[in-house]
């Protein structure tokens, strides 16, 4: 997209079905491959408005990005986020550009988004879809079942610190990681209840409290403390270093997992590897309360090496948007999806990263026939 302007795509479901709701989205492509997958995103979610007929979503384009910096100045306009404060959620494709630093894009885009509407839960789950092969040996679809709950609005990422002396001997850059009470408290709880939603009921808690005695102590202090809340909960801790160990090692034992912003972005790129590629990785920015609207976008990044060339894995931001769905309450529309999703994947129709020699279309192609053609 060039240029600053809106472009309104509707998406209509069947003509005089009862009781139809409109959701309104706010459409940001943004970067690299960004526009490709969110286009086929919008494409699986048409079919499957029109399948279900009990639902459209009126769809508003927004031009935010890289290109848009390079032109004004600014990814943003300064009154973005009132201009989509009022959508029911926000379908977001990648940020970031080989030519502008990825503090500007990153701090530019997302992050004022992400903190300046409090989705305080970023939830990524992950899992071995069929036809997808893992790199480990002998786990296949079941053996990997995870969701990684990472804590998005304050951490390693609160934007604290600053740098003094720049360019002299001296010079002093300082991070300063701010972990809250209200903030820990918050996910922990969020994280327990998902737990406690899922059929194995489990939790594991990550830090690194061995080394980072404050705040890391704290977050172990407070899993305690509101585990209590949750008594048909089982949950352990591990430390970050050793948790990379067993997702790789022992990835059975494990099922929802909870982490700092940091340790979570990190981990929750491991599990998506683990799972094939980043290409199948989804990612809801969550506020719990719905104070504001949700952001949806898939894990992968803009990956300017492969934009434009028809092969950006689209499957991440399918299940991308069935997250979106099921934040909207559309339980079944959000089942469709996924199964049309593991359908295609499984009869092989597949993108390069994962094995396959399909396009982006030709995947689209084939999940939106397979949501037309389902007869449940």
């Amino acid at each position: 997209m060039t240029g600053v302007q809106e472009k309104d795509v509707a998406v209509l479901a069947q003509d005089g079905a009862a009781e139809s709701r409109t959701y309104r989205i706010a459409s940001i492509p943004a970067d690299g491959i960004g526009p490709e997958v969110i286009a086929a995103g919008l494409q699986a979610l048409e079919a499957l408005a029109r399948r279900d007929g009990r639902f459209s979503l009126d769809v508003t384009e927004f031009d935010w990005g890289s290109e848009r910096f390079k032109k004004t100045g600014a990814l943003m306009p300064q009154d973005g986020r009132d201009q989509i404060r009022d959508f029911d959620a926000i379908f977001f494709g990648a940020v970031g550009a080989p030519d502008v630093p990825d503090h500007v894009t990153l701090w530019g885009l997302r992050l004022p988004i992400c903190q300046g509407f409090d989705q305080y839960a970023n939830v990524r789950p992950t899992k071995i879809l069929p036809g997808i092969t893992s790199p480990l040996t002998n786990v296949g679809p079941g053996d990997l079942d995870w969701v990684i709950v990472r804590e998005n609005s304050e951490g390693e990422y609160s934007g604290n610190g600053g740098r003094t002396h720049q360019g002299m001997p001296e010079e002093v850059g300082t991070e300063v990681s701010i972990f809250t009470r209200t903030g820990v408290t918050r996910i922990m709880r969020y994280a327990f209840a998902l737990a406690q939603s899922r059929p194995r009921k489990m939790l594991t808690v990550v830090t690194k409290s061995n080394a980072q005695r404050f705040g890391m102590v704290m977050w172990d202090e407070i899993a305690a403390e509101v585990s209590k809340e949750f008594p048909d909960v089982v949950w352990d801790k591990m430390l970050v270093d050793a948790m990379t160990v067993r997702m790789v090692k022992d990835p059975r034992s494990l099922d929802t997992i909870v982490a700092t912003n940091l340790h979570a972005d990190i981990l929750s790129d491991l599990a998506g590897a683990l799972a094939g590629s980043l290409g199948v990785a989804p990612t809801g920015n969550i506020d719990p309360e719905r104070r504001f609207p949700s952001m949806f976008e898939p894990i992968h990044g803009s990956a300017f090496d492969i934009t434009g060339k028809g092969i950006a894995n689209p499957v991440a931001t399918f299940w991308t948007a069935s997250q979106m769905l099921e934040h909207l309450g559309e339980h079944d529309a959000a089942k469709r999806l996924m199964r049309a999703v593991e359908k295609v994947c499984a009869e092989g129709v597949l993108t390069p990263d994962v094995g396959g020699t399909a396009t982006t279309q030709e995947v689209t192609d084939a999940v939106c026939d397979a949501i037309r053609g389902e007869n449940i």
